[in-house]
């Protein structure tokens, strides 16, 4: 995997997030309740905290939760709730470690089917199911990884032209048309809550 994403909007981290199975999966893990590239900049930010070029599964893992948390809470933090996103980032790391010897990249590697691949983003702590459809929409789009039936597994966020998620983004363009769709969703669903009233 070495690709050019342009979700975090800064070279560096948008560099880590093509080559790192492990930063692309951390980078999805942080996408709530923040900007999309404060969430993608994030595992660079982690990563140079620990004074590497990447991220390590085993390392993170192995980490003391409290000395985790706190470097993730380091100005700027990384995320807007440090403490509980250090918490996932270690559990999704253990996870990794225990059932792929912390390969994140073994995920997919010998993915026969979409609904497959589906399946094991799904049993990932952190992801339910339209965070796993996003992540296996990325990986369909941008990073080559197409098993049979990926598309149809990913839901609409696999259709092809649609800018629906960050597996859409490429640069300023897109990323304006994602924002663009994201803010008519949310006008639409509180049009209809309004409605229902």
């Amino acid at each position: 995997m070495d690709v050019t994403l342009h979700l975090a909007q800064d070279p560096e981290a948008d560099a880590l997030l093509g080559r790192s199975p492990l930063a692309a999966l951390t980078g999805m893990l942080l996408d709530q309740q923040v900007p999309m590239e404060w969430a993608f900049k994030g595992p660079a930010t982690i990563a140079q905290r620990l004074g590497a070029d990447d991220l390590d599964a085993h390392e993170i893992a192995a980490q003391d939760p409290e000395v985790f948390a706190a470097l993730l809470s380091e100005k700027p933090a990384v995320h807007r709730y440090p403490g509980s996103m250090a918490k996932r980032i270690q559990q999704l790391c253990q996870y990794l470690v225990e059932q792929y010897d912390g390969d994140a990249e073994a995920l997919w590697r010998d993915v026969s089917s979409g609904p497959e691949l589906l399946k094991r983003l799904e049993s990932l702590p952190g992801f339910g199911k339209q965070k796993a459809q996003i992540f296996l929409a990325l990986l369909g789009k941008q990073l080559g990884v197409r098993p049979k039936g990926w598309r149809e597994a990913a839901g609409a966020y696999g259709e092809a032209k649609s800018f629906r998620s960050v597996a859409d983004i490429t640069g300023p363009e897109s990323l304006a048309k994602v924002r663009a769709h994201k803010q008519e969703m949310k006008a639409a669903a509180k049009a209809a809550k309004t409605a229902g009233k």
